[in-house]
């Protein structure tokens, strides 16, 4: 009944009436629904971690450590079967099969070795986010692509931090708000901030489990409490890690960004990472050895404090799925890092900027959501709006501290209480 009974199905299909008639399934009928595995497409191996989306392009959830995909309903088909370093693929309906993904091979932008005088690593990505906020009736879709970067410096005594969480550079939202009574509308702005894409860090300097540093072709499980926690696989010099930050508090240290979320009174389900290492050292890992992240996390039921959503007595829930792609790498002089720190990039047009290697195509639905939203009017939507004729007229421009204070003092001596304005002479009568 475990099998049948998946608990992250998507709350686009009705998070409760979904999981009651889960429950009202019998246990035979369960065993004989059919299941899809996903592998690689040369090795032959699960892959574990691996993200599921349906036709709309919401995220379903990962598949399971022996790469079986979760649970979905007949009108979800077709999915969409997503995995950082793999082509993706499709599955058009629920029947029995094996998916092998075919492993891409990037060409990564060269990175000249840091000189004496280049201690800073500047790291340009391009990220794309699929995330979710639902409640028992509504459902708020984001897509969203935006251009980021990362500073790391080599060493603390540089005395300039740089930063390990990206910082936007330029972005791209595209929001679908949808519900059980037919509610179908796009936006391209929304007051509530629910993705956890920000709080995705690059790491540096990770000691390479002894195995995989001895040979060119390993695997080394390291287990938390109750499950593994870390992944590692390495196949010539390439090296990929998935990290199961709930396994153990110690993995947390993968997820520094979120660190204080995890201390907060917020209820996470899934959190997965995975890194993607190009040509990594023998003993350590790096920041410049990054092709790529991506991540997976789920939380519900609270964060009021976070998100401030919809009606305090509900709970909602969030996913994130994001995939980070590393365009180019450069060693910096903290000088050079100084002027990238402080640069302008409103002027910057990242529209035109070439898309790393290895991305792939959207969803056709994701495509639609992006033409819908383009689309939208927002002159003559904005010139519809009637102004508010009590405002007419009326000066609405702050006032400052000593203006405050004055407009207060001349109130108090009933001093200035017409509209009449203008300076006084000698006599009392206005020039």
């Amino acid at each position: 009944m475990k099998e049948c009974f998946w608990g992250r199905i998507s709350a686009s299909y009705g998070k409760v009436a979904m999981v009651m008639a889960l429950i009202a399934v019998p246990a035979t009928m369960c065993a004989g629904m059919s299941e899809a595995y996903v592998v690689d497409a040369a090795t032959g191996s699960p892959l574990s971690g691996a993200s599921v989306f349906d036709r709309k392009g919401v995220m379903l959830g990962t598949c399971s450590a022996d790469g079986r995909l979760p649970f979905a309903p007949v009108v979800a088909y077709p999915l969409t079967v997503r995995c950082m370093g793999y082509k993706e693929a499709t599955i058009a309906s629920r029947v029995d099969t094996v998916l092998r993904l075919k492993e891409i091979f990037r060409e990564l932008p060269e990175v000249v070795v840091n000189a004496r005088d280049r201690q800073v690593l500047h790291m340009l990505a391009y990220v794309r986010e699929y995330s979710t906020l639902t409640t028992y009736s509504d459902t708020v879709t984001l897509y969203r692509d935006k251009w980021v970067d990362f500073m790391i410096p080599e060493r603390k005594k540089l005395r300039f931090n740089g930063w390990h969480l990206p910082r936007v550079l330029s972005a791209k939202s595209y929001y679908r708000f949808s519900n059980g009574t037919g509610l179908d509308s796009v936006s391209d702005r929304f007051n509530q901030h629910f993705s956890w894409s920000d709080w995705i860090g690059v790491i540096d300097r990770v000691p390479v489990p002894r195995r995989l540093a001895a040979s060119s072709a390993a695997t080394d499980t390291l287990f938390g409490k109750y499950s593994p926690t870390e992944t590692w696989r390495k196949s010539g010099n390439d090296i990929t890690l998935d990290v199961n930050v709930l396994a153990d508090t110690v993995s947390r240290r993968w997820m520094p960004g979120m660190s204080l979320f995890f201390r907060k009174d917020i209820d996470f389900e899934c959190v997965k990472v995975k890194y993607k290492f190009n040509d990594a050292g023998l003993d350590y890992l790096s920041a410049g050895d990054l092709s790529g992240i991506s991540v997976n996390i789920e939380s519900n039921g609270r964060g009021r404090d976070m998100f401030q959503f919809h009606r305090r007595d509900e709970p909602f829930f969030v996913s994130t799925y994001a995939e980070i792609y590393f365009a180019d790498k450069e060693y910096l002089s903290v000088k050079d890092a100084r002027k990238w720190e402080k640069y302008d990039f409103n002027h910057v047009d990242f529209a035109l900027m070439p898309l790393p290697d290895g991305v792939p195509e959207l969803q056709p639905d994701i495509s639609q959501l992006i033409a819908r939203v383009d689309n939208i009017d927002h002159t003559g939507r904005r010139l519809l709006i009637e102004p508010d004729k009590r405002l007419a007229g009326r000066d609405l421009t702050p006032l400052t501290f000593k203006q405050r204070i004055l407009k207060r003092l001349k109130s108090m001596l009933n001093i200035g209480g017409g509209k009449t304005s203008g300076s006084y002479n000698n006599s009392g009568n206005i020039r």
